[in-house]
């Protein structure tokens, strides 16, 4: 049995049923795969499972009633049984998702026919579709649609000689890096006259982004524009800018400000159970997509903390040692970008059963997992570094680190290291405290990262990359009505730990009216 046999079990039920999967067609499902492997493995033909009330046509009655024969059964507790522990009723769930075409949605789990609730997992899905956040709509009361993918990854041609572009970007003067645009002392407009600042945005629209794009990031200041959402996407709207979805859409991780369907302003990472989590500092790309800029907004600042952190990608390229830049470049870098952290009890079962379990778990989660994302996803075995509990990891295919940028082809650090490695997570935590998991997806969401061929970065080479990453770091205190305006590409971000009520925004954009033009002057000798 493994992980591909009820990966494809699974997908060829699936196709023929017009019901919701249920518990009992998991568990057939796994006991006939754990069958299939016993027997393959020399165990005796008759084999039993412990929750069996009726012998059906697995075994006679005359088994039943003979205590010698009973001796010579494999008494297996159903592996669904088991797995309760890690809520069966959500793995039925990931299941019937995993078959479905659609991934945007909760009806994406429900078959098009009527669902049966014998098991009450359709009746919760009917219920969650019932309290589906409303849909966004125009000041006219239509509703939004939805704004475009986030676009795929620009990774750029390969560099021949890493090293040599290095040194050449040394040999030059370091490019600016987020100027301060303020309302009075730059436009010369009042803090409050919103009308004239959103007239100057739309006059300066194309210096404005041209600004952004030579200086990876503009931070906006004494703008009370920018103090209401809607006053904050009418200003991005002036400037031109493309919003599109956020480019972990297809997995539902981020819910908007407003709590609106199709809204394209999210949340920042505001919850109060992650006020003492440092998010280290990262590109915006999730697998094969990756927006061209974003803008983040202060609608109300922390009392303490929380400062939006940003860094400049060209730098850190300058900055890091020469021998680590060409090993992660020629090796590559890939993430793992989440944890099933909830099979530890499977260490204490028969060892017969270990693997035979093992391929089925990953096959369903694989099924799972790959159908709500647009990357191939390897899952691999292993130990959490927090409490060495037995894991699935997701790891995500390989990639460069340096990109050249899609616009004005600057060498730029694209790689999310300071965020995801859990040794920097863990040392980080050693002096903010730990994130509170007070739901599923904080356990969940565990990262990591290695080299493309899934080699561990040593401990020196992971503090030079953060040494140099904090060195290029800039806290930003963002006020109401703030705005940082950034270059995917060119800047990465994050934020600090804080205390109290924090509500910042996001916008993803995948480019801006008149971005083809800049590239093509670029471009022209």
């Amino acid at each position: 049995a493994t992980a591909n046999d009820v990966l494809s079990e699974v997908r060829s039920l699936r196709q023929d049923s017009t019901q919701l999967f249920t518990r009992d067609d998991l568990r057939s499902i796994l006991r006939g795969k754990l069958v299939e492997a016993l027997r393959a493995n020399g165990a005796d033909s008759s084999i039993r499972f412990s929750d069996d009330t009726n012998s059906g046509g697995d075994t006679n009655s005359d088994d039943e009633n003979n205590d010698n024969k009973q001796s010579s059964h494999m008494h297996v507790p159903t592996v669904l049984f088991i797995m309760v522990k890690f809520s069966v009723s959500a793995l039925a769930v990931l299941v019937a998702a995993a078959s479905s075409s659609s991934s945007s949605s909760v009806t994406a789990f429900v078959p098009a026919s009527s669902c049966s609730t014998r098991f009450g997992v359709a009746s919760k899905l009917q219920s969650a579709v019932a309290e589906a956040p409303p849909t966004a709509t125009t000041k006219s009361g239509e509703a939004l649609t939805p704004p475009p993918l986030s676009p795929l990854t620009v990774w750029g041609e390969p560099i021949v000689d890493i090293a040599s572009l290095q040194k050449k970007c040394r040999s030059q003067t370091a490019p600016g890096f987020a100027p301060t645009v303020h309302a009075t002392e730059d436009w010369g407009l009042a803090s409050d006259d919103i009308e004239g600042q959103l007239r100057y945005a739309k006059e300066h629209a194309m210096e404005l982004k041209q600004q952004m794009q030579e200086n990876g990031c503009l931070v906006f200041r004494g703008f009370d524009l920018m103090k209401t959402s809607e006053g904050f996407q009418d200003f991005y709207n002036a400037i031109g800018m493309k919003v599109c979805l956020d480019p972990l859409h297809s997995v539902s991780a981020r819910p908007t400000v407003s709590g609106e369907k199709n809204s394209p302003v999210y949340e920042a990472v505001n919850k109060e159970s992650r006020k003492n989590f440092f998010i280290g500092m990262h590109n915006e790309f999730v697998g094969t997509r990756a927006p061209r800029a974003a803008a983040f907004v202060c609608l109300k600042a922390a009392e303490t903390g929380g400062e939006f952190l940003i860094a400049d990608g060209r730098a850190i390229f300058r900055d890091l040692d020469t021998d680590l830049v060409e090993r992660l470049y020629q090796r590559n870098i890939r993430y793992s970008v989440m944890e099933l952290p909830f099979f530890g009890w499977m260490d204490n079962l028969p060892q017969v059963l270990q693997d035979p379990l093992a391929a089925g778990i990953k096959g369903l989660a694989s099924a799972a997992i790959n159908s709500k994302v647009d990357f191939s996803v390897d899952l691999q075995w292993g130990q959490s570094d927090y409490d060495k509990t037995k894991m699935l990891q997701a790891r995500a295919p390989s990639q460069p680190p340096i990109v050249l940028h899609p616009v004005t082809g600057d060498p730029t650090w694209f790689c999310n290291v300071h965020s995801h490695s859990s040794k920097l997570r863990l040392q980080r935590e050693s002096v903010y405290g730990a994130e509170r998991f007070e739901d599923g997806a904080s356990q969940i969401n565990k990262s990591d990262m290695f080299f493309g061929d899934d080699g561990d970065l040593t401990d020196a080479e992971l503090q030079h990359l953060d040494q140099v990453t904090m060195k290029n770091v800039q806290f930003i205190k963002m006020t109401e009505g703030d705005v940082v305006l950034l270059d995917n590409y060119k800047c990465m971000h994050g934020r600090n730990v804080f205390d109290g009520t924090r509500k910042h925004g996001v916008a993803w954009f995948e480019g801006w009216e008149g971005e083809e033009q800049m590239k093509a002057t670029m471009m022209s000798p």
